[in-house]
């Protein structure tokens, strides 16, 4: 009888076999998705290479069975020649070479009912291997059929893990668009450089200057179109 003791240690070895079996079972299917295709290619050729066998098999069973129908129509022509002679032989008188031919007839006709026998035999089994044969090559076209699609899938579904894990986390595209931002709200270099001009004029008092000669307060700081006219008409 067990002890309590014991029990606990049975119970406890039974969870971590469970636990060992259920994370074998887990990389193990984990395995068979990251090699799918792999696998999937190699239980193709394992497939072709049945059926090369089978083919083969196949070839020789017709071979066997040509070959016995063939022996079939040789025993056939030679025990209708033999029959033929011994019955002449008898009707010759001639007992004792009538009964050697009748023993040879016997023996034929011995072996003609054994490959009788055998000929629609290998013909039923010619015939499964044959259905077998076509059967498997048919599943193996839409194994290879499907392998195409299968590919292109995988592929597909690689381009589109590579593309999550590229733009997954979101920091450097955020950065992105920050750097941006700032870029397009940042000031133009040259009409800073105009306002500074601006500034500092009014802080020598020009912009002032100018207003007043531009309004006919002195004489202008600069020469104006207004002016170049009035010159251009006196000299006409």
């Amino acid at each position: 009888m067990f002890t309590p003791k014991f029990e606990g240690r049975r119970t406890i070895l039974s969870l971590i076999r469970t636990l060992l079996d259920g994370a074998s079972a887990r990389a193990e299917d984990g395995l068979k998705d990251r090699f799918a295709i792999d696998l999937l290619a190699q239980r193709i050729r394992d497939a072709e290479a049945g059926l090369a066998a089978a083919k083969q098999t196949l070839a020789t069973l017709i071979v066997r069975q040509r070959a016995e129908q063939a022996s079939l129509g040789q025993l056939d022509r030679r025990h209708a020649d033999l029959e033929t002679r011994t019955i002449s032989a008898l009707a010759a008188g001639n007992n004792g070479l009538a009964e050697s031919g009748a023993t040879a007839v016997a023996e034929l006709e011995n072996e003609r009912e054994v490959r009788r026998a055998t000929v629609p035999s290998l013909g039923e089994k010619t015939l499964r291997m044959r259905v077998s044969v076509e059967r498997v090559h048919r599943r193996i076209i839409d194994l290879n059929q499907g392998m195409i699609s299968a590919r292109a899938i995988d592929a597909e579904r690689k381009a589109q893990s590579r593309l999550v894990r590229s733009i997954g986390q979101s920091a450097s595209l955020n950065d992105a668009e920050e750097l941006l931002a700032r870029i397009k709200a940042g000031s133009d270099p040259f009409e800073e450089a105009g306002i500074l001009d601006e500034i500092d004029g009014e802080l020598r008092h020009e912009a002032i200057r100018d207003r007043l000669a531009d309004a006919g307060h002195g004489p202008a700081m600069k020469v104006r179109a207004k002016d170049v006219l009035e010159r251009l008409k006196t000299i006409n």
